[in-house]
């Protein structure tokens, strides 16, 4: 296996419930918001898990006198090796781990892993700042979606097939969970039938 046969498969948009949404800048009054997306660096570990789990590796080197945790990262996978530096940002979140997630994700962009995240136009929301939410969360473009997505019920299958993907889960409200997504992804799927139906 090369690098070239899963480049598709590494660059293909993440299921949207992965796609987090972060303020980049705020209007003066802080009453809107310019929203970036993102996925953690969790999901990228993921997608490398599910596509090549023995054949990728991730290191990092701490770089020393920088004003903030930073650290140069080195993605390899399928032999071929890419590096980035990864900052941790201001706060208190600003630690080594997290710099080292920020690597992991710049070096990933450079697979094609999340790169298309760069690609959504800018969106400026409602914001709560008390709340420090968007008052509704953007949404993304259906090009921006996985093709499971963009048939009917594929994003209620999805959930329920995650959750299904162990085991069923013996907790009541779980499989609860899991029924009410198939339930509602086999309902989609029977509206779409009945409305070609009548359009014929």
């Amino acid at each position: 296996m090369k690098l070239s046969d899963v480049q598709k498969r590494l660059q293909a948009p993440f299921p949207s419930h992965l796609v987090g949404w972060k303020p980049q800048s705020f209007t003066k009054d802080r009453s809107r918001a310019l929203m970036l997306s993102y996925v953690d660096a969790r999901a990228v570990q993921d997608r490398l898990d599910a596509i090549c789990p023995d054949a990728w590796s991730f290191e990092i080197e701490v770089v020393t006198g920088a004003a903030m945790p930073t650290v140069k990262g080195r993605l390899t996978v399928l032999g071929v090796t890419r590096e980035d530096i990864g900052e941790a940002g201001d706060g208190a979140l600003a630690t080594l781990k997290a710099a080292s997630s920020d690597a992991l994700k710049r070096c990933a962009v450079q697979f094609g892993i999340g790169r298309y995240l760069y690609d959504l136009p800018k969106q400026w929301v409602d914001w709560n700042d008390a709340r420090h939410e968007p008052v509704t969360p953007p949404e993304l473009p259906e090009w921006a979606r996985p093709d499971h997505e963009r048939s009917p019920g594929g994003a209620h299958l999805v959930q329920a097939m995650e959750q299904l993907r162990y085991e069923l889960p013996e907790d009541l409200d779980l499989q609860r969970e899991v029924y009410k997504h198939l339930k509602a992804a086999l309902g989609s799927l029977h509206s779409t039938h009945s409305n070609h139906g009548q359009a014929a």
